[in-house]
Order: structure tokens, then C-alpha cells, then sequence
């Protein structure tokens, strides 16, 4: 699979290095795919865009750490846009603060979390939630990090 991830940063925040997102994308996708060239856009962002974008596409205010659209094409266009990603970085360091764990091991769950969503995996339902906690724990440990549902919050807790 040929992967292209266009990242956008827009955060005075700290931000892992390309390669870094590139590499939790890719895990994220491993098997899960059959697109033989795979396209995402990915902006890093500060607690005002992602308030706004949280108001405006959820309903929700304040920021949440990560948001995804999947871009949705119809098969037959043959474009290779599996969707777009925004992740905010001052929500993403505080969560780890708070939650105890590296900056990094977050920001690799969150991107995974995200590229999840874009092929279709959701945690709105109890059952659906297992599945997709269980899929990011073991990419995760893939990724030599810990579970990140060990001891913290839940999807329920993490999306509000």
C-alpha cells in the first residue's frame, strides 16, 4: 500500500515528528485496507479550531482531543482520500498529563484512534466500543506501548 499523509500544523503546541504520525497511520491501517493507495490529510491543532470544529460538526462545546471525516466517495471515482484527521494538541498533553502516560503513547493512540474511525469503526455503542478498544490496544502494543484503556478512561470518557 502506498500511503500519503499530508499533515498540517497549526498548533503553537508541541507536535510529534511526520514520520512518527505516519508510522501509527500505518499501523493503523495494516490489513485493514484493501485501497492500494491510501491518502489522508491530518491537522494538528489549537483548543480554538478544535472548539469551533466541535461546536459546528458535533454539537459539542469546548475542544475534544481528535476528530475524524471520512471522506466517503463513492467506489466508482477510484480516489485514493480515505479522509481527514484533526487532533488537538493542548487537549492531547493535558490528557496525558492526567492520565499519566508519555505524550508520545498518547499521541500515537490518538491517531490511531482517529485513523480508525476513517474506516469506519465507531464506539457509540457498548459493543462496538469493546471491539474498537481491544483493536487499538493490540496496534498499540505492536507499537511498544501500553494499553491506554488500562487504568484510564474509557472512549465514552475520552470523547466528551
Amino acid at each position: 500500500m502506498k500511503l500519503t499523509v499530508d499533515i498540517q500544523t497549526a498548533s503553537r503546541e508541541p507536535v510529534p515528528a511526520g514520520a512518527d504520525l505516519r508510522r501509527w497511520v500505518t499501523a493503523a491501517l495494516a490489513g485493514r485496507t484493501t485501497q492500494q493507495q491510501v491518502e489522508i490529510s491530518m491537522r494538528l491543532v489549537d483548543t480554538e479550531e478544535m472548539t469551533q470544529l466541535n461546536n459546528g460538526y458535533r454539537g459539542k462545546e469546548g475542544p475534544t482531543n481528535v476528530l475524524s471525516f471520512p471522506a466517503d466517495l463513492p467506489p466508482e471515482l477510484g480516489l485514493p482520500l480515505l479522509g481527514d484527521i484533526v487532533i488537538c494538541a493542548p487537549v492531547v498533553a493535558a490528557e496525558a498529563a492526567q492520565q499519566g502516560k508519555s505524550a508520545t503513547a498518547h499521541w500515537a493512540h490518538m491517531t490511531v484512534h482517529g485513523t480508525l474511525h476513517l474506516l469506519g469503526y465507531d464506539h457509540i455503542e457498548e459493543e462496538d466500543a469493546q471491539i474498537m478498544e481491544a483493536l487499538e490496544s493490540a496496534i498499540l502494543r505492536q507499537l511498544d506501548y501500553s494499553c491506554p484503556y488500562e487504568n484510564h478512561l474509557s472512549h465514552e470518557q475520552i470523547s466528551q
